[in-house]
């Protein structure tokens, strides 16, 4: 169907929040048994996993709930951008390209990370996603 091209990078930033999903519980689980966490004690006892498990251990998770920002308004803006069918071409290469970003940007800070090429990758993606904003908002205005 013509403009439904930009779901493509919809579903794989969709998928790539489940593959962090996986990676954040695979090491926050283990860290949680060796730091004799007691899940059920965090809430009522007001723990911090931040201040309980090691730093490398919680970038996953604080990438995983990343990925539950900005991300939104791309889809948001991706599925309008399908609907009145502008989704090929430039506007669809976009797509890719800001799913590039953000996978960039889950694997520096879920690795490394390192602040301000953490910001520098988020900054780019963040200009990405306000040229397609204007795009759609061309499309539709």
């Amino acid at each position: 169907m013509v403009g439904m091209g930009i779901l493509q990078p919809v579903v794989a930033l969709a998928a790539w929040t489940m593959v962090m999903w996986v990676w954040m519980y695979n090491t926050r689980i283990p860290a949680m048994r060796a730091a004799k966490v007691n899940p059920n004690e965090l809430s009522e006892q007001g723990i911090k996993l931040d201040n309980v498990l090691p730093r490398q251990v919680q970038w996953k998770a604080h990438n995983y709930n990343h990925l539950h920002e900005a991300p939104t308004v791309f889809y948001a803006v991706a599925i309008l951008l399908a609907i009145v069918g502008q989704g090929d071409g430039y506007n669809l290469w976009l797509g890719w390209l800001y799913f590039g970003l953000r996978v960039v940007h889950s694997l520096v800070q879920a690795i490394a990370n390192i602040i301000v090429l953490r910001f520098a990758i988020f900054a780019v993606s963040s200009l990405v996603l306000a040229v397609l904003i204007f795009r759609a908002a061309s499309a539709v205005f």
